[in-house]
């Protein structure tokens, strides 16, 4: 593919076309396995995805599911195995850990398999990243997939996760997201710019939503918030979210569906997802305090504004929830009352590492925020307010309003 000569921008950011699907060269990487195959007796390769990173699964003794992720050396990447240029590290399938000895001699099992094939594949990766123009000032990329839904959760709570954006233009600096697309960038040749400033645009997502739906078996869908907010503001030029909400809201039994952002963009379509069964809007909300939220969240919708659109999604009867993470300074008893009035269902979490935003919580005012026991006191506060309003607090990845979801067809 030749370099791209269209002058296209969003808010004055350059953009350009590319077509390397890194889903290809994982599995490229595997071979001459193929997801289903044991790569040895009693660890079976499962399935390969960018969705949250590089990453290849793995079901161990039929039992324990383990997540390896993939990034190139020269990056200094925490690992538990590297063969001669990649990385290779451990994730459980759900849960927050995995037992340490199975973790690292998966890894090393997939190291030696990957290791005897990566100079090949890595090398025909060069050359396709040589074809198109991944050193320019472009920042925004549309690029073509060849998957869209990736199955995400644990295996007793599957659920899709769909992302038509991979990056954030809202760019929130303790994103941990940023960490999961670094090792991409890399691996595509693609600068090390600040999380916040690049976003790709799978401008085929649409197209591969509506044949996903007709050949994959049916579970909730997720719009992934985890790398990319569907509502960012690209989706004001693409409307690629509008579009897939459009192509479930037209499918034969569609699946549940949740869509978390920080914007409120979303309003735009308040109709749209009054018409999509089982729909679900969720909002991230970590802090009331809206002087908070401009410090850690400066380009992310007021704390007002977010909950004056739930409100609205409230009113036109669409079910509604709320996400807290991290923990951000501010009064947790507020926070519940506020909460209690849009939504019936919140989940809590703690701060995953400061990533860009060291700054953030160096200033004195914040710095408290940081610590382990401050984040998992104000979570417990939170926790028991919430509850003693009737708001059910759920832990998994899904509220469980919508986790017990079956097709009809089932």
């Amino acid at each position: 593919m030749g370099k791209c000569t269209r002058n296209c921008s969003v808010a004055g950011i350059a953009a350009c076309s590319a077509n390397v699907d890194l889903r290809d060269y994982l599995l490229a990487l595997m071979q001459p396995l193929a997801p289903g195959d044991e790569l040895e007796s009693g660890l079976r390769f499962t399935s390969a995805s960018t969705e949250l990173g590089l990453r290849l699964t793995f079901l161990v003794d039929e039992r324990d599911e383990v997540h390896v992720e993939v990034g190139p050396r020269e990056l200094g990447l925490k690992y538990a195995a590297r063969s001669e240029r990649l990385s290779f590290a451990y994730r459980d399938g759900g849960a927050d850990h995995v037992d340490q000895k199975l973790g690292f001699r998966v890894c090393q099992t997939v190291a030696r398999h990957v290791g005897a094939r990566e100079a090949e594949v890595l090398e025909r990766l060069s050359v396709h990243t040589e074809t198109t123009d991944t050193q320019s000032a472009a920042r925004i990329r549309e690029i073509n997939s060849t998957r869209l839904l990736e199955l995400a959760g644990l295996p007793t709570e599957r659920f899709y996760t769909l992302s038509p954006y991979l990056g954030c233009l809202i760019g929130c600096r303790f994103c941990y997201a940023q960490s999961r697309l670094d090792p991409m960038r890399a691996l595509l040749r693609l600068p090390q710019i600040p999380w916040g400033s690049y976003v790709d645009v799978r401008i085929n997502a649409p197209e591969l939503l509506e044949r996903e739906l007709r050949e994959l078996p049916r579970h909730v869908i997720k719009f992934c918030p985890i790398v990319s907010d569907p509502y960012q503001a690209v989706e004001k030029r693409f409307e690629l979210t509008r579009r897939c909400l459009q192509v479930i809201a037209s499918a034969e039994d569609p699946p549940p569906t949740l869509i978390m952002t920080r914007s409120t963009l979303i309003l735009r379509d308040l109709e749209l997802l009054r018409e999509v069964p089982h729909a679900w809007v969720g909002a991230s909300i970590p802090t009331l305090d809206d002087e908070v939220r401009k410090h850690f969240e400066p380009r992310a919708a007021s704390v007002p504004e977010r909950l004056d659109m739930l409100r609205q999604f409230k009113q036109a009867g669409v079910q509604r929830c709320v996400v807290v993470q991290p923990m951000l300074p501010g009064d947790p008893i507020a926070l519940a009352n506020a909460l209690a009035e849009v939504v019936d269902s919140v989940s809590i979490g703690v701060l995953r590492g400061e990533m860009g935003a060291k700054q953030d919580f160096a200033d004195p005012r914040f710095s408290h925020a940081r610590d382990e026991d401050w984040q998992r006191q104000k979570a417990f506060a939170l926790r028991d307010a919430l509850e003693d309003r009737g708001v059910n607090v759920w832990v998994s990845e899904l509220p469980p309003a919508i986790s017990d979801w079956k097709p009809a067809t089932a």
